[in-house]
């Protein structure tokens, strides 16, 4: 059975309801104030979830690139400077962690280094999530194994050798496959969404799920369709704001519709099992004129 536990009782995979996160990235822009209003607008919205991003950035940028001058809102600052500007320490994500458990909302992050894999497991995250990015870095995938925590990957940019490879290395135990197309926002017509049952069919045992970055709301309903277990958007309150993922994110009105259209698909399904329902019998009684005698 397709199925992850986490946080005692909520149980991820076929036959419960689709799992939806809320990807906050680090569209908060480095400010505590901006990544509450995300996370009300995510509970307001219904989501399961809401995701942030942790990075080391002495280790994550490129030393060539410390000293590069970049226009921010804050004036114009070398690339590693913003890269610090943006990253939220211990006191955020302990008031985060604080503000979500109150709002009875999960939270996690990806970590994109090792020692950002320590800092976030004093959180006792319900879920560690891997992000494209980090799919051929096997020790930090391996990191993250080590913590027995619920794992996450995302699958964009990455060939079926590269995803196979790595689920060898890490093993499928309480792992959760996302897939992905790493393009901000990505054209329809390389949403791929069939690979969801490609990988149902190679991992029938992991829950499978959908990462968009996409514009519009339609094809994230479609992967639920087509049986992703969890779907992640970006999230933003206004996509004009300043940041490279803004664009590609969705408003809290798209999130709101977003999670009902979900949940309207999910209660459309059924059971497959053809009968007559009760809705259907003063309709019947008025239109039909003949009758089989079985």
């Amino acid at each position: 059975m397709n199925t992850i536990k986490i946080n005692k009782d909520r149980i991820i995979g076929d036959g419960h309801p689709c799992y939806v996160i809320a990807e906050i990235g680090i569209n908060h822009n480095g400010s505590l104030e901006m990544a509450k209003k995300m996370i009300d607008a995510a509970v307001e919205a219904k989501c399961d979830a809401v995701k942030f991003q942790k990075r080391t950035p002495e280790i994550c940028t490129p030393k060539d690139q410390w000293e590069i001058q970049r226009d921010t809102p804050w004036g114009r600052m070398t690339y590693i400077d913003y890269r610090r500007k943006v990253e939220f320490g211990v006191l955020e994500y302990s008031e985060i962690d604080t503000y979500c458990k109150m709002l009875g909302i999960d939270w996690f992050a990806s970590p994109w280094d090792e020692p950002s894999v320590d800092f976030l497991m004093q959180f006792d995250p319900a879920i560690i999530k891997l992000a494209s990015a980090s799919l051929t870095d096997i020790s930090l995938m391996k990191k993250v194994r080590q913590t027995g925590v619920p794992m996450m990957i995302s699958t964009g940019m990455s060939t079926m050798n590269e995803i196979e490879t790595v689920i060898e290395a890490i093993g499928t135990d309480n792992l959760m496959i996302a897939h992905t197309t790493s393009s901000y926002p990505c054209p329809p017509q390389e949403l791929n969404l069939r690979m969801i049952n490609t990988l149902q069919a190679m991992f029938p045992n992991n829950p499978i799920g959908y990462s968009g970055h996409e514009v519009g709301l339609a094809t994230t309903v479609a992967a639920v369709a087509m049986g992703a277990n969890f779907v992640e958007r970006h999230f933003t309150l206004d996509r004009a704001m300043w940041g490279s993922d803004q664009a590609a994110s969705v408003e809290p009105g798209g999130m709101s519709r977003l999670v009902k259209d979900i949940r309207d698909a999910e209660a459309a399904f059924g059971d497959g099992i053809k009968k007559v329902y009760e809705s259907e019998l003063a309709p019947m009684k008025r239109l039909r004129r003949a009758y089989i005698n079985v």
